[in-house]
């Protein structure tokens, strides 16, 4: 089981070690940035200046500002619960009716069809989960919507086991991730769609935890509509105190045709060869190139990815290896 790394909310830096920063280096260098900067669509920090209000502490953040809401349980806004972010909004805390065992929380959003030329989209979110005093623990998610009200598709973090799981639009139910969150952190959640290609990917501080996933597998219109907040009760009846805190939610469009590839840092196995993983989307080609300087770049494979990830074993590792990896043209 992986865990995902904690990181100091105001700045984002990963926790590693002193023998952990080298790797750390070759991580960053790794990840390809398309040329151009991502173009906003939507944005909140749920602050005042926006219309957003804790001067009623019993004040939903349903209702407020255009958020509506399925079901009944606790929303609202507290301040200062991130450090330095102002106010924070929450989903969970409050018993939902006793007849209700979900809470799903919206804004509805005006946003244009996917161009061809810009597909792909990420949506992002401060997020924590914060745990239960009362011995029961539920499940949060992220779930996505098209503008016809379908769902495509949802990360999910589940405070029985710590476990990050994610469900697409099929009856097959929720898939494992092999990712595990800390109550205690503040995570950046990213995921990026693809609307050209029907390809998504989510990443936790960076970190990828769900490789490339169609955004439909039953043919739905591919196109955004709303990103949820879901709150559902593991033992109906018995809620847990816990809840989900959110801030900085955003929806942009990024540069560039494809979602921008990245690097994994795997270490050294037991024969002492290095290895890295690369992560980009399914059916597209990549080229791992490795230098000692930054200028200079040697090729060392290209890879079609099936499956949207590969595992590179490098047994020629120079003592200074700098790593990077390039989408070659469909």
């Amino acid at each position: 089981m992986k865990r995902i790394c904690q990181s100091a909310p105001a700045r984002f830096f990963r926790r590693v070690g002193a023998a952990a920063v080298f790797l750390g280096l070759l991580a960053c260098a790794g990840r390809a940035q398309a040329a151009g900067e991502p173009r906003p669509l939507f944005y909140t920090g749920f602050e005042p200046s926006e219309g957003y209000t804790t001067a009623d502490k019993e004040l939903p953040l349903r209702g407020q500002m255009g958020w509506v809401g399925q079901g009944s349980g606790g929303t609202g806004l507290v301040d200062e619960f991130f450090e330095g972010f102002g106010q924070q909004a929450f989903i969970g805390y409050t018993p939902p009716a006793p007849k209700d065992e979900y809470l799903v929380l919206w804004k509805p959003l005006d946003l244009p069809d996917p161009s061809p030329q810009e597909p792909v989209w990420r949506f992002s979110a401060l997020m924590q989960i914060v745990d239960s005093t009362n011995g029961q623990y539920d499940e949060f998610r992220w779930s996505v919507y098209n503008r016809q009200g379908d769902h495509l598709f949802s990360v999910s973090f589940d405070n029985a086991t710590l476990d990050i799981l994610y469900g697409l639009d099929d009856d097959q139910g929720f898939r494992p991730t092999g990712f595990v969150f800390d109550n205690n952190a503040v995570y950046l959640l990213e995921i990026l769609i693809n609307f050209s290609r029907n390809d998504w990917i989510a990443r936790l501080n960076g970190a990828v935890v769900v490789d490339s996933q169609p955004v439909s597998v039953t043919g739905k219109p591919l196109n955004l509509g709303d990103v949820d907040a879901v709150w559902v009760l593991t033992t109906p009846g018995q809620a847990g105190d816990n809840f989900m805190l959110f801030d900085d939610y955003t929806i942009e469009i990024m540069p560039g045709a494809a979602i921008p590839p990245s690097l994994e840092i795997l270490g050294f196995d037991e024969n002492g060869r290095f290895q890295l993983m690369v992560h980009g989307e399914r059916g597209l080609s990549y080229t791992l190139e490795a230098s000692s300087d930054l200028r200079s770049w040697t090729p060392l494979e290209t890879r079609r990815l099936e499956e949207g990830w590969w595992k590179f074993v490098d047994p020629t590792a120079a003592p200074v290896s700098l790593y990077r990896a390039r989408q070659e043209a469909p």
